[in-house]
């Protein structure tokens, strides 16, 4: 009796212990979640937590190759100003925001060089000679030249549209791309609206990429103008409802969205090499560099486009690059270096047509 009392005793005292087990492990698992969402009893505020790629909706499974520090299902609010705080999307928001700000300088740049009718009624104002002045001749002819001077730089600045139409693209596209960065963790809608948005940017940035030079390369021929611009935009508005699909939109048609875009670019090859026929003889002094520019572009979208599909580095090291050094940070700088390559480069076309004219390129 008593051996069968203490077996019986025993395993009481094993429920009891696996009780106590799991009963420290539910308190473990509350400690767990309450440290991931405090409350501050004093502001009214919830600091929300990071998530591990396994705790996410499906909707945001993206790269398994990341594996922790996500957001997810945050209230707008909470998103927005999570841009100041540490997770796996900081520094997508941050480097194309910084290229919008780096963009938007470059426009105010530009603009700032813009003559204004002000000027121009304020020289004819001082100029003009009264009833009582005599020489009004020489005013006169010395109001004819400063004007001359005024009209022709007021023409080569409306020549500015297709640089103006390029810095706009640039700006929409890495506005785009940070705002899909930062609010896309709100909501399985607004992630999908966003994605869409920042398609959208990348489309348009690529678009407007090629109005600078083909404007400038065949402003002496302006019917290849119209059929260069008239294709890459009808092209890019294809794709752009290409990718309006939300079937598009998923993790596995990475490589499909890539494939979209760099056929878009590689449509440049075409008047590229259409230029370079016409005008390879040309005396242009910046021809060299020139070349060098786009041919830093194309390396810089090309090599960025590689990270983006194959995953690298973080595939050979999943964890390791959560943070900082994943391939869509890669993507992002080499993106905007690309876009700045081709800002330097279309500058040039700009300074040289202003300066000769059709006749250097004829």
């Amino acid at each position: 009796m008593i051996s069968v009392w203490k077996r019986k005793k025993t395993g009481m005292d094993r429920d009891e212990n696996r009780k106590m087990l799991l009963l420290s492990e539910s308190k473990a698992a509350v400690m767990v979640k309450a440290n991931k969402k405090k409350i501050d009893n004093k502001k009214g505020t919830k600091l929300y937590g990071l998530l591990s790629f396994h705790e996410l909706p499906d909707y945001m499974k993206d790269n398994e190759y990341i594996l922790d520090y996500y957001r997810a299902n945050w209230p707008l609010k909470e998103a927005l100003f999570s841009i100041f705080r540490w997770h796996n999307e900081t520094l997508n928001v941050w480097t194309h925001l910084l290229g919008f700000l780096l963009f938007v300088g470059l426009t105010v740049a530009n603009l700032i060089h813009v003559p204004h009718v002000a000027d121009f009624i304020s020289m004819i104002s001082e100029q003009f000679p009264s009833s009582a002045e005599g020489n009004g001749s020489k005013k006169l002819s010395a109001v004819v030249s400063r004007a001359a001077i005024i009209i022709s730089v007021e023409v080569n600045e409306e020549r500015r549209w297709p640089l103006y139409t390029f810095l706009s693209g640039s700006m929409f596209c890495l506005l785009s791309s940070s705002t899909c960065h930062l609010l896309s963790c709100q909501s399985e809608w607004l992630n999908l609206q966003l994605l869409h948005l920042d398609y959208v940017g990348i489309a348009v940035m690529i678009i407007t990429s090629f109005f600078p030079p083909i404007y400038y390369i065949f402003q002496c021929t302006p019917h290849w103008q119209i059929i260069y611009l008239s294709g890459i935009t009808i092209m890019g508005l294809c794709t752009i409802v290409a990718l309006l699909s939300p079937a598009l939109s998923a993790a596995k048609y990475r490589a499909l969205r890539a494939s979209l875009f760099v056929s878009m670019a590689l449509f440049g090859l075409i008047p590229a090499l259409h230029a370079l026929l016409l005008n390879w003889h040309d005396p242009h002094p910046h021809r060299d560099l020139i070349l060098a520019y786009e041919s830093a572009m194309a390396l810089s979208y090309l090599l960025g486009t590689l990270f983006y599909v194959t995953r690298v580095p973080e595939r050979w090291g999943p964890g390791r690059f959560d943070l900082a050094g994943h391939s869509h940070q890669i993507f992002h700088f080499f993106v905007l270096m690309g876009a700045f390559a081709h800002y330097a480069a279309a500058k040039l076309f700009f300074n040289y047509r202003t300066r000769m004219g059709c006749a250097a390129f004829a």
